[in-house]
C-alpha cells in the first residue's frame, strides 16, 4: 500500500491589526474634537505657539493629549512585552482577559497617573502650586508633538514590512533621545516651569522623571 505523501502547509495567516486602526482613528477624532471644540477652532500653529495667559481650557487639552499619548505608546510597545504576568492574565474584566496591549495600557496609565499626582504634590509641597498649571500647559505642547510621532511610528510598525526585532534598538535610542530632550526642554523653557532652585530641579528630574520611567520599564520588561 503506497504511503501517503507529506504535505507542508505554506499558507501564511495574515496578522490582524484592525485594533490598531481603531485606536489611531479614535486618537485623531480626539484631536479633532480638541482643536475644534476645546481650543475653539484654533489652528495648529496657534495652539503650539499660544501663551499661557492667552490660553483657555488647558486642563481638558492636557487630559486629551495624555490619553492619545498613552494609547499610541501602548500600541507601539505592547508587542515587545515578553509575557503578561500570571496574576494579570488571570484577571477577567467583563468576561475578557487582558492581552499584551491591555496590560501595557494599564501599566502606562498607572505610570502617568502616579507621575502626575506626585508632580502636583511636589509643587504644592515646595509652595509653588501656581506653577503646576503652567507646567502641564507647557508639557501639553511637548506631548502633542510626541503623540503625532507615535502615530507615525504605529502606522509604519504595523502596516509596513519592517523587521520588528531589529527596529527595537532604534526605538530604544529614539525614546532615549526624547527623554533627554524633554529634560532640557523642561529645564530651559522660557515659561520656567521647574522650580527656581537647582536643588528642586534635580530632585524633580530624579524622583518624577527618572524613577517612574525605571518603574515602568520594570513592570513591562521584567
Amino acid at each position: 500500500m503506497p504511503s501517503s505523501p507529506n504535505y507542508i502547509n505554506y499558507v501564511r495567516i495574515p496578522e490582524n491589526n484592525d485594533w490598531v486602526i481603531f485606536i489611531l482613528i479614535g486618537c485623531i477624532f480626539l484631536y479633532v474634537f480638541m482643536m475644534n471644540i476645546v481650543e475653539r477652532d484654533a489652528s495648529l500653529k496657534d495652539f503650539l505657539l499660544q501663551k499661557y495667559f492667552d490660553a483657555s481650557n488647558n486642563l481638558p487639552s492636557w487630559i486629551i493629549t495624555s490619553c492619545v499619548t498613552t494609547l499610541t505608546l501602548s500600541a507601539l510597545i505592547s508587542q515587545y512585552i515578553p509575557v503578561v504576568p500570571k496574576f494579570i492574565a488571570d484577571l477577567h474584566i467583563l468576561g475578557y482577559q487582558l492581552n499584551k496591549f491591555g496590560y501595557t495600557l494599564l501599566a502606562v496609565m498607572f505610570f502617568y497617573l502616579i507621575k502626575s499626582t506626585l508632580g502636583f504634590l511636589f509643587y504644592q509641597s515646595i509652595g509653588d502650586g501656581k506653577k503646576w498649571t503652567i507646567f502641564y500647559f507647557t508639557s501639553t505642547k511637548f506631548y502633542f508633538i510626541l503623540s503625532f510621532l507615535l502615530i507615525i511610528l504605529c502606522v509604519s510598525h504595523y502596516y509596513f514590512p519592517v523587521d520588528r526585532n531589529k527596529i527595537f534598538i532604534y526605538y530604544f535610542f529614539f525614546f532615549s533621545f526624547v527623554f533627554i530632550f524633554k529634560v532640557f526642554f523642561y529645564l530651559f523653557h522660557k515659561n520656567k516651569i521647574l522650580p527656581e532652585k537647582w536643588y528642586y530641579k534635580f530632585l524633580y528630574i530624579c524622583t518624577l522623571q527618572i524613577a517612574p520611567l525605571l518603574l515602568l520599564w520594570k513592570l513591562l520588561f521584567f
